[in-house]
């Protein structure tokens, strides 16, 4: 990861709901633990703006979408398993645990 490099995320949800919530919770916990200053959270409630699905292609929700850096990545889910979302979001290496 770049020295000046910024995280740009969107998190698409459906109201106040269990998932939503604890969505947002997880990947701000994970944002201040390994993008610490480098990161921006956008969150999409589509119960106020539906229209703005369709730009990110979004068929489920809570969604996560990691617009930059680039490439785009998407994550489904209430984003609870810390390591997947890592890897997901390229933040951290698959191969990051050495096994031994």
């Amino acid at each position: 990861m770049g020295k000046d490099e910024r995280w740009e995320l969107r998190l698409y949800i459906a109201g106040q709901t269990p998932k939503s919530v604890l969505a947002l919770q997880n990947i701000t916990k994970y944002c201040k633990e390994h993008l610490a200053g480098k990161y921006s959270i956008e969150v999409i409630d589509l119960l106020k703006t539906p229209q703005l699905a369709e730009g990110d292609q979004i068929f489920a929700i809570p969604t996560l979408v990691r617009k930059v850096p680039e490439p785009i990545r998407k994550i489904i889910g209430d984003l609870s398993n810390e390591e997947r979302v890592l890897v997901g979001l390229n933040i951290r290496p698959l191969s990051s645990k050495i096994i031994m």
